[in-house]
């Protein structure tokens, strides 16, 4: 007797794409949750740049609430809604910070206001005014005028590395459906879960 193989990836990848041919704003809005040192949760919205076997990759500023939690707590999870397909999944993993050369690509893609974005934001401290955020991005426009914009060495992604991704489908009179993978060494262990 063989044991089915499951691949949670391949299946998130077809419901991500079927996500992206609806009406749905931005298929890649997820809401990352992360907790303190001392416990305290918090979760924001923030967008997935990348999905694949490795994980799921977003971008922030080493600075950020959210970067600091995961300084001190690797674990994170993540969960994304789309209204238009009537499906969920949530992923939970450990976080790893992505490659110099992976975040350097990335930051290389961005429209530029964004990549002076980067430099501008003092990302989650205190602001007087916000024309204090805007005085900065003018003062680097001028600094980078007619040169590439290096990524700052305070800015980068992490990858969270799923131990467990449960899907979701919404149904009639709340008889959804929910399943959930666990990692099981290299290999997937699948469960049905009552909704």
């Amino acid at each position: 007797m063989t044991q089915a193989t499951y691949d949670p990836i391949a299946e998130f990848q077809v419901w991500f794409k079927e996500a992206k041919e609806t009406s749905l704003k931005d298929p890649t809005a997820m809401a990352v949750a992360t907790s303190s040192p001392e416990g305290i949760p918090a979760v924001r919205m923030v967008l997935m740049k990348q999905f694949d076997q490795q994980g799921l990759v977003f971008y922030t500023n080493f600075t950020s609430a959210k970067a600091r939690d995961l300084q001190q707590n690797s674990w994170a999870s993540a969960c994304f809604f789309w209204e238009t397909t009537r499906k969920q999944v949530r992923v939970t993993g450990r976080v790893q910070v992505v490659s110099r050369e992976e975040a350097d690509a990335y930051f290389a893609s961005r429209p530029r206001d964004s990549q002076l974005g980067a430099w501008a934001s003092l990302q989650s401290q205190p602001m007087a005014a916000r024309t204090d955020f805007e005085e900065r991005f003018k003062q680097l426009q001028s600094l980078y005028e007619g040169q590439v914009v290096p990524r700052p060495e305070h800015w980068s992604g992490f990858r969270i590395v799923p131990e467990k991704i449960e899907f979701w489908i919404e149904l009639p009179y709340r008889l959804h459906e929910r399943w959930i993978y666990h990692r099981d060494g290299q290999g997937w262990t699948k469960t049905l879960l009552y909704p």
